[in-house]
């Protein structure tokens, strides 16, 4: 151990530029400790090393110089489904395999102006449409708390590369819990930003245009081992893009409080479709105590949280309509007879998801009708609070189950109930685009660590990331895992 490997982004960059350590130094160490240990984490599955090398060569004599850059030496592991130039992106697609873009994804080149030393690719699942990080070209992520388990999906091997120590800071990108989920089972931190603050171009499958477009639920974003680095790199990486920033600029308002005791916070631990685990409702139930204690203003229920089984419904169909865009007509011929075998009225997650593949472009049109609804709904909550705390996921970190994803469940507090219903969840903020901070708060009688979510005011992304600040100088935050210290 040198050290290093726990060190936060904000440690390495102020030793870098002391020249307590090289970057050349610094990258050895994470190389050194990735062929230590990610033959069985399998973490950062394209790797990068000579190129990351040689940028390491043009960094210390760049420091040598008297130059700096925010991330100048600091090696970042970004996320397989990024496009990056000299790499392949395929989203574990096998018949996507060995396809290299032509450009680097907006937030790559963001990464690479600040100087950091970009170190190669995080696993992800098959289409990122899972919470678990396996597919038939990489293999499986293990999560360093517990290999047998997830490490989250789909940023899972950009989580476990956090966990196990490999560097301080990784991209990766949120459209059902993607970033939350994975922080959320390996202790580290994760922002969701607010629609649009980061730009998102060039995170979009193997061989589409990287082109800029509305953009609608998804978001890219970092995540990091404190609240800190977190606060840092978010606000390093956000602003229009290129495209945009003729017209506008970014002018985030400062947090709504600097201290915990001038948030008025709601707490929220229970969901119409979905019950949460004891332990995860337990440590809900520490915080919000430890917060009164702080002399937060805490309330665990309000007349004006949105619907959220109502959130629920828009949102699924506002996914399934994404996804449904790029099925054949027979899988939609399949579906709607599939759909009129249902009970009218039925409202699980999975009907809510069939009806949105097919769902048409009118139905389409409500659905965004009442996201609006729900945004304003939104607003007028955060007049009388200023962030809501909520789970990110019922349960911790949950065994690897590779089988059909239709018929997988999860156990909650011993009853099994649908795979899908993770969704619900990270629902919450996605739907209308809202700022969301996953903070680890805890662990569990097994060891797993947990987290939550704060979710905060659209386009007050500074809110949430200050207040995961206070939550870990009140309450802790990252600590290694076992057999990784």
């Amino acid at each position: 151990m040198s050290g290093w490997e726990f060190a936060t982004l904000r440690e390495q960059v102020a030793a870098l530029r002391s020249r307590t350590i090289s970057a050349t130094e610094l990258l050895d160490l994470t190389i050194e400790r990735i062929d230590r240990f990610d033959d069985k984490v399998n973490a950062v599955v394209v790797r990068d090393f000579d190129r990351a090398r040689a940028a390491a060569a043009l960094a210390d004599a760049a420091l040598a110089r008297g130059e700096d850059g925010p991330l100048l030496g600091v090696p970042v592991a970004v996320k397989e489904s990024l496009n990056m130039v000299g790499l392949p992106t395929t989203w574990g697609i096998p018949e996507a395999e060995g396809w290299e873009p032509a450009e680097d994804a907006a937030l790559v080149t963001r990464t690479k102006a600040a100087g950091a030393i970009l170190i190669g690719k995080t696993n992800v699942p098959h289409t990122l449409r899972d919470w678990q990080s396996y597919n038939d070209i990489y293999g499986t992520t293990g999560n360093p708390w517990d290999l047998t388990r997830s490490p989250g999906g789909s940023s899972g091997g950009s989580s476990a590369a956090l966990a196990a120590g490999y560097v301080s800071l990784a991209l990766g990108s949120d459209l059902a819990g993607s970033l939350r989920v994975p922080a959320h089972f390996c202790g580290i931190y994760a922002h969701k930003p607010s629609l649009p603050l980061l730009p998102d171009r060039g995170s979009v499958p193997p061989r589409v245009p990287a082109l800029p477009a509305p953009p609608d639920l998804a978001v890219v974003g970092p995540m990091t081992r404190s609240a800190a680095d977190l606060t840092m790199a978010t606000l390093l990486l956000a602003g229009p893009d290129e495209v945009e920033s003729v017209a506008y600029k970014l002018d985030l308002r400062p947090p709504r409080g600097e201290e915990l005791d001038e948030f008025r916070v709601l707490v929220i631990d229970s969901h119409p479709l979905l019950p949460t685990s004891s332990v995860i409702r337990d440590g809900f139930d520490r915080i919000a105590q430890g917060l009164e204690k702080a002399g937060a203003t805490v309330a665990r229920h309000s007349e004006l949280l949105p619907d959220l089984m109502l959130t629920a419904k828009t949102y699924l169909t506002l996914l399934a309509s994404r996804f449904g865009a790029d099925m054949p007509p027979e899988v939609h011929e399949a579906i709607r007879a599939s759909l009129a075998e249902v009970t009218p009225g039925t409202e699980t997650v999975d009907v809510m998801m069939r009806r949105g593949v097919v769902a048409s472009h009118g139905e389409w049109i409500g659905a965004d009708r009442a996201r609006i609804g729900l945004a304003a709904a939104w607003r007028r909550l955060f007049a009388e609070f200023d962030v809501v705390l909520c789970p990110i996921s019922p349960t911790p970190a949950f065994p690897h189950d590779h089988s059909d994803m239709g018929t997988r469940t999860i156990e909650i507090d011993g009853t099994a109930y649908p795979y899908d219903h993770h969704v619900l969840w990270p629902s919450v903020a996605t739907l209308t685009g809202l700022p969301s901070t996953a903070a680890p708060i805890g662990r569990s009688p097994e060891g797993l660590p947990y987290g939550m979510q704060i979710v905060g005011p659209y386009l007050e992304d500074r809110t949430p990331l200050r207040f995961a600040e206070l939550i870990e100088r009140e309450f802790g935050g990252f600590t290694p895992p076992p057999g990784f210290a």
